[in-house]
């Protein structure tokens, strides 16, 4: 009779370690993919607070170009309110990039300003921030890639059923027209 109980319980124990094994993979990539989240979170919270200082500037050399400097506000306050997760973010900071290149569109037309101190400080650090986005969205790519991966991929697919893991979706821009990055030239 032991020897027949054996042959349960080993398996039993077997299969029961691998499930623990993989709740427990599934949940470090989870929180990978959210403390992923948060690196995309600061650095657009990053670029967000740099944008005022950058409209005050070039609004000091082009007062008359009101309508792009008033547009791209707005495109940030919206994006500061969207950015819940990555689709609502990837809706929101889009247009605020395209209201960026619009602004330097703008400062293109005045040398001077293009020549100002602050100015080029301050395009140079939104330079650094929109290549730290891009660092976070890959990382954040890829740990997402990772996360799916194990919670699609069978057998590991059954634990991640039953423990209510689901995939999350991509940073990634649904229209070729979001892609505009913003054109940062330092001086």
């Amino acid at each position: 009779m032991a020897p027949l109980l054996l042959l349960f319980l080993i398996p039993s124990g077997l299969l029961l370690l691998w499930a623990m094994l993989i709740y427990n993979r599934l949940v470090r990539l989870r929180q990978h993919v959210r403390e992923s989240w948060s690196d995309i979170d600061v650095q657009l919270k990053r670029r967000h607070d740099l944008i005022p200082n950058l409209v005050a500037t070039v609004r000091g050399y082009a007062a008359h170009e009101g309508d792009v400097l008033d547009k791209v506000i707005r495109l940030r306050a919206e994006a500061m309110r969207g950015g819940a997760n990555p689709r609502a973010s990837t809706q929101t900071e889009a247009p605020l990039a395209a209201g960026l290149a619009s602004l330097f569109g703008v400062a293109e037309r005045y040398p001077e300003l293009k020549a100002d101190v602050h100015y080029r400080a301050l395009q140079n650090e939104l330079a650094e921030t929109e290549d730290g986005i891009g660092a976070a969205r890959r990382f954040f790519n890829a740990n997402v890639r990772d996360y799916n991966s194990l919670c699609e991929q069978f057998p590991s697919s059954l634990v991640a059923s039953l423990g209510a893991f689901r995939p999350v979706d991509f940073f990634e821009l649904d229209d070729a027209a979001e892609r505009v990055v913003p054109r940062v030239t330092a001086g």
